[in-house]
């Protein structure tokens, strides 16, 4: 048994830890990263960049159809070769990991490989194998059990995992989570996902564009519930056009594995019970944070009753045990359980770990998207949400397709603006429509910089450009606008 003393322990190599451990490390920490499987953590390894690699090439098969069908090129798909898809996103999920365990040693930061456990509010015990990177552990892969004790503190960022459902036990083949859905062999002829957060849709957006029929079930009375109203009847109208056949407002009753699939009986919004049978189910029904095992209760720390680490100084994300922080999944709302968000929260605590002063994550101005076709994406308040604040708002919106980029994709969409009312500060930016996520950067300058519609519509947005129905927007909303009365 070793004892180590580094200044920081991080237990978690996903987003959240791995971004900590770097901006510590770049401070002049010496840092201890945990990890028991592969540093990149859900987002890199079953989350979002094999997801979007995936929904990529679900694009291209998107773009055959509508090249023939639109645009008279005469392409034809024969088929989609599963194999090659699925060894093209595993190579870029693996030059990612390479280039993530790159930086980490290039950093300085020591990488142990084994499960931790708390077992003070300082000290850390990991059980399993080690790499080379901890000095004072035995070299090769023997397993053992080795204690470190942090200077300055312990960073939790452990994750979290897909919630299953009551006697639904994932088999990897007929009833799948969103991680079971990238390594399940070969494709279904049918899925039925249960869930319309942005997973579900995203799933049920990849499975149409490759052939499925698709039916999505959400419990909520709208798909993607925490989007503005108008994102979610634009982005379902999107959906039902591509085929898909969106149930909100209705619950799963039942299910049955069946040796060919699956059988379900649904209870619609209009009271009605259906009966949907489909080749595969797909459990998308959120995400639960990871904290088994951990050893919280040795360190002074509890849970809430979701699971849930809270902080008690979010200007910090520090527990109420000094020196012990948390980020990424552990954390509940504000924070939004996003890889983006958990870089930001990273660098906060890396620097207060390093005595530096350093900005609080502003979660209001942090981007929220859903990779589906079309793609939804958005920052700030929605109409409803600033509303329910107490303030006073102007809307206006305008359909993607008023301008002439809009039409050329032909896919549909919005642009919407909430802002204080009398020109006062955009309060949420919220979009629909094709390649929208490349659009929400600047959204998110203007929510999070305190912009008022007047600053915006200074700035001109090229032309033909699916941006400049935001710029149309904005000056609309202070007093300018052309092509809106």
């Amino acid at each position: 048994m070793t004892i180590n003393t580094p200044d920081v322990i991080v237990i978690g190599g996903g987003t959240g830890g791995y971004s900590t451990a770097l901006r510590a490390a770049a401070l002049g920490l010496d840092v201890v990263l945990v990890e028991r499987d592969k540093v990149g953590g859900t987002c890199l390894h079953r989350g979002c960049i094999p997801s979007k690699a995936m929904l990529h090439a679900a694009e291209l098969v998107d773009g055959i159809a509508e090249a023939r069908e639109r645009w008279g090129v005469k392409a034809t798909l024969d088929s989609v070769d599963w194999a090659a898809l699925v060894a093209t996103r595993d190579d870029i999920v693996a030059r990612n990991h390479k280039g993530v365990e790159a930086h980490l040693a290039h950093a300085g930061v020591r990488v142990v490989r084994g499960s931790a456990r708390l077992t003070g509010a300082r000290t850390v015990r990991v059980e399993g194998l080690r790499t080379d990177s901890a000095p004072g552990t035995p070299d090769g892969s023997a397993p053992g059990a080795y204690d470190f004790t942090a200077r300055r503190g312990i960073v939790l960022a452990t994750g979290s995992r897909p919630r299953t459902l009551p006697g639904l036990a994932p088999d990897g083949w007929r009833v799948v989570t969103s991680d079971d859905a990238l390594f399940a062999p070969g494709l279904p002829a049918s899925v039925l996902v249960l869930g319309g957060g942005a997973i579900g849709v995203e799933y049920a957006s990849f499975h149409r564009s490759m052939g499925a029929e698709v039916t999505l079930v959400e419990a909520a009375e709208r798909i993607v519930p925490l989007e503005d109203a108008d994102v979610s009847r634009h982005l379902t109208r999107g959906l039902k056009k591509r085929g898909i056949d969106v149930q909100a407002g209705a619950r799963l009753l039942d299910a049955e594995v069946l040796e060919n699939g699956v059988r379900a009986r649904v209870r619609t919004a209009r009271g009605e019970t259906r009966a949907v049978e489909a080749e595969r189910l797909l459990v998308a029904v959120g995400r639960a944070p990871v904290t088994e095992g951990l050893g919280l209760e040795a360190a002074g720390l509890t849970t809430d009753e979701r699971g849930f680490v809270v902080p008690a100084r979010w200007d910090r994300l520090e527990t109420a045990v000094p020196g012990v922080h948390v980020v990424g999944d552990l954390l509940p709302p504000p924070s939004l359980g996003l890889a983006h968000a958990s870089f930001a929260e990273g660098l906060l605590v890396a620097e207060t770990l390093a005595g530096l002063p350093s900005a609080p994550v502003d979660y209001a101005a942090v981007p929220r998207v859903t990779y589906s076709s079309p793609q939804t994406a958005s920052v700030g308040l929605s109409e409803a949400g600033a509303r329910a604040r107490g303030h006073e708002v102007d809307v206006n919106s305008m359909p993607l397709t008023a301008v002439a980029k809009g039409m050329v994709h032909g896919q549909g969409g919005l642009v919407k603006v909430v802002a204080e009312a009398g020109g006062g500060q955009v309060l949420g930016v919220h979009l629909v429509g094709p390649h929208v996520s490349e659009m929400v950067a600047e959204s998110q300058l203007i929510v999070g910089w305190d912009a008022e519609p007047v600053d915006v519509a200074r700035h001109v947005h090229a032309h033909p450009t699916l941006s400049e129905a935001v710029g149309e927007v904005f000056l609309t909303l202070a007093g300018r606008g052309l092509h809106q009365q």
